[in-house]
This record gives C-alpha cells, sequence and structure tokens, in this order.
C-alpha cells in the first residue's frame, strides 16, 4: 500500500517551514482507496515568492484548519503504507517536523520517484517533475498546487511501477523511516555550522578525519551529507560524530585548502589521486615562423607557455572565448589541427603576436608577481594569495591595504602553501570563470 503525498510549505529557515497545504492519495497498487486534500493554516508568513510560485497567500490559510486539527486523519491515512513523493526527503522531513511540534513520533518507510526515475528513465533530459511528465506526455494541471503535483506524481508512479519489471530497484529504493532525518547528534552538529565559505572536517569516533570537503556554505553542505542517499552518504550518516570547519571567506582559498588537505591527510573517504587533475593544455609555438599559434595538446605536463584544461571542450571553448574577447587573428588559433581561417589571412604579426600574449597575460599567472584579492573572514577584512615568480607561495589575511603591496609583510602573515601544476590549474581555472578576484601587481625590490 502506497500514500502518494505532496505538500506546499511556507518556505524559511530549515527547519522551521509549515505546511500550507496537502494532498495524499492512498494507493493499493491498482486503484485509489481513499485520499485527503486540504489547505492548512500554518500559523507563520509565507514567504512572497512561494506565495507567487503556488498562487497561496496568508489571506487564504485564515480560515483553514491548523495541522493539529487534520494530524489524526494524515496518521490514518499513511497507516501501514510507503509514502511516495517527488523529492521524498523533502516532504517526509517537514511532515515529520510538523508531528514532532505535536510531539508525536510520525515514521513511514518512504519512496523517491525522483531517484527511481533516474534509475528507470535515465536519459531524460530532466527528472524534475514538471519537466519529466512532460517529456512522458503525462497530462498535467494545477502546478505547484499540492493536489496537482500529488496527482502528476501518482500517474508517473504508476509508468516506474510497469518499468520496474522485476522489481528489484523498488525494493533497493525504499528508505527507512527516519532517512532524510536528522538524529539528535547530527541536529546539534548543523546547527552549530556557519552558513559561510570554508572548508569542513568531519571526524568519527576516534577523531580521525574521514571526510574533508569545502563549501561556500558549510552548513548547507553538510546537512547535505546527513541527508542524502547513496553509498558515501550512508557512510557518512554511520561514522560521523563530529564535524569542524574553517571559513576563508575566499571560495579560491577554500578550494586550494581542500585539495592540499586532503593530499596530506588522505581522509578514508576522499578519492584522492596522485594523478595531474588536468589532461589537456593549451599551448603557444611559433612553427618555424615568428607567428604564434595557440593550439589544444592532449598533455599533462604544464611548462610556463601553457595553461591547463581539463578536458578537451574545455580547452576549445576557452580558445573560442579568448578569439572573440581579443579579436585574435584567426591564423593565431588551430584547433583539430585546423586554422580558425587560412594561412594566406594572416594579418600584421607584430599585433597578431601582441593580441596572443595579452590573452595569456589576463588568464595565466605564470612568471608573475601578484597577489589576487578576494572577500575576507569578516567585514573590513581582505584575503589573498601571494603569487611570486608565477609560483603559488601561500595565503592569508589583511584588514590594511598598505599591507598588500608589501611582499615582505605578506610572506611573514601568511601561511605558505604547495606550489604544484595542480594548485596553478586551480588557480588559472578560478580566474578563467570568475571576474571578481582583484590583482594587485607586486615589486620584488619593495
Amino acid at each position: 500500500m502506497y500514500a502518494i503525498l505532496d505538500i506546499e510549505s511556507t518556505g524559511g529557515k530549515y527547519n522551521e517551514e509549515g505546511i500550507t497545504e496537502i494532498a495524499i492519495h492512498r494507493y493499493d497498487g491498482h486503484q485509489v482507496v481513499d485520499k485527503f486534500i486540504c489547505l492548512v493554516n500554518p500559523e507563520r508568513e509565507i514567504q512572497p515568492f512561494v506565495a507567487k510560485l503556488t498562487g497561496i497567500n496568508n489571506k487564504m490559510l485564515r480560515s483553514a484548519p491548523k495541522f493539529h486539527e487534520v494530524a489524526k486523519r494524515i496518521v490514518e491515512i499513511t497507516e501501514g503504507t510507503i509514502l511516495v513523493a517527488h523529492n521524498a526527503q523533502f516532504d517526509y522531513r517537514i511532515l515529520r517536523t510538523e508531528f514532532r511540534r505535536l510531539g508525536y513520533d510520525f515514521q513511514r518507510k518512504t519512496l523517491c520517484t525522483v531517484d527511481l526515475s533516474k534509475q528507470l528513465i535515465p536519459d531524460a533530459e530532466s527528472h524534475s517533475l514538471g519537466k519529466l511528465t512532460r517529456s512522458l506526455g503525462i497530462p498535467m494541471s494545477d502546478r505547484h498546487r499540492a493536489n496537482g503535483d500529488a496527482l502528476a506524481t501518482l500517474k508517473l508512479f504508476k509508468l516506474l511501477l510497469n518499468k520496474d519489471s522485476d522489481k528489484r530497484i523498488i525494493t533497493e529504493v525504499i528508505r527507512e523511516e527516519t532517512h532524510g532525518e536528522l538524529s539528535p547528534n547530527q541536529l546539534n552538529m548543523v546547527f552549530e555550522l556557519p552558513s559561510e565559505t570554508g572548508v569542513y572536517y568531519m571526524h568519527d569516533k576516534d577523531g580521525e578525519i574521514i571526510f574533508l570537503g569545502k563549501s561556500k556554505d558549510i552548513k548547507k553542505r553538510v546537512n547535505q551529507h546527513f541527508t542524502n542517499v547513496g553509498k558515501l552518504a550512508r557512510k557518512l550518516q554511520k561514522e560521523t560524530k563530529k564535524v569542524t570547519y574553517e571559513t576563508t571567506g575566499s571560495e579560491l582559498i577554500a578550494i586550494l585548502k581542500a585539495y592540499l588537505e586532503q593530499q596530506r591527510n588522505k581522509p578514508r573517504y576522499n578519492h584522492v589521486s596522485n594523478k595531474k587533475l588536468f589532461t589537456h593544455t593549451v599551448d603557444f609555438s611559433q612553427n618555424g615562423t615568428e607567428h604564434l599559434v595557440l593550439k589544444v595538446e592532449k598533455n599533462r605536463c604544464l611548462h610556463t607557455k601553457k595553461m591547463a584544461f581539463n578536458g578537451v571542450e574545455a580547452a576549445k571553448n576557452f580558445l573560442s572565448k579568448i578569439s572573440e574577447e581579443f579579436e585574435l587573428c584567426p591564423s593565431s588559433v588551430k584547433i583539430d589541427g585546423t586554422y580558425l581561417h587560412q594561412k594566406s589571412d594572416i594579418q600584421d604579426e607584430v599585433e597578431c603576436n601582441k593580441k596572443v600574449l595579452s590573452a595569456f597575460e589576463k588568464y595565466s599567472i605564470r612568471e608573475k608577481n601578484i597577489a589576487l584579492i578576494d572577500r575576507g573572514r569578516a567585514t573590513g577584512e581582505k584575503s589573498f594569495i601571494l603569487i611570486k615568480k608565477g609560483e603559488i607561495q601561500g595565503f592569508g589575511y589583511v584588514e590594511l591595504n598598505h599591507q598588500i603591496n608589501n611582499i615582505p609583510i605578506l610572506e611573514s602573515i601568511m601561511t605558505p602553501m604547495k606550489n604544484d601544476e595542480n594548485t596553478i590549474f586551480i588557480v588559472e581555472t578560478y580566474l578563467r570563470k570568475n571576474n571578481r578576484l582583484k590583482t594587485i601587481p607586486l615589486s620584488l625590490h619593495n
């Protein structure tokens, strides 16, 4: 027996949301044998973007029953069933939270049609409810209303049941009653984490680091580890007894710290490889002439006149980008062994070469003496990454502007950082994708 469920909520902070509408269809595998559809007074304000999305506003809910008035009906209609929802983790968590406020421990097994569809329809362009049902020809009305979404989920679930002919997947993806719900200890760990950029460390009962990651929102990311499905998530949920963290302010510093500390600590559940992070390079050669030509090579060696990329497409996209940005001469770019135009179109050689070098000057750190400036960990503070002669020296934080231009001062306050081809690749990749970093040229003669 299944209970096809959809919930609309107020939105807001995690575990502070309230239910505004609920729809449940009790389904015996052949037909709907009972249903419950109801607006609910959440006794809290609806977030404006949610009201706009669902069409449910505070005024509509003033006379609606409060959750405690419909709780018994929900228990009865879901008794002995497996809850089925699209992103069941969300709906089940919201429902358990409401029951917990009443002092009742509501537990059911759950089945997620997102997980099921990913396994049974892996080639779908999207596994969101709207796009997936549309691609399957499933009619849908009242999108983002509880009953409209519940009916669409029911039709999708029927189709998935038919596709799962050996019933193995259905058996495998049924979650335990408490899945998607944080234990008291996990709740405490998440509660103490900041919603800030940095590196986090998950420890086992002996204090050993079993997983190390980086995020722009540490609290949100650790919460995902505790609620996700999959082998890694289950191991972390079972073994993590403590989470520590270091805020960095800068996303780039967090990425570099996580990479270097994973290499050094080799946590049990991080996939740590000694391989190069890149597979291809873009370099410029002269091909026996004075004319500089940019080309893509499959290469795991990074020399001064090269930039690294993880994949040939990334390298080609970069060439296309700088060709347009710097108006490169067509004969300065060679992709798949072919020039963008024939070499007879060569313009002024000196001017062409100048443009190629300008592109490398902007996106490469090679042979440079610079400080990359980003946001700090607190108001008034700035982070820096010091690069000297094209090599990463370390990172640190300053509050006074005059400190930024002084290499000896930066060296005295920085945390040293290993320089290798992978860290150079990380920095240059970040520079290609983010315009927010400020680059300060430095003089070695300070």
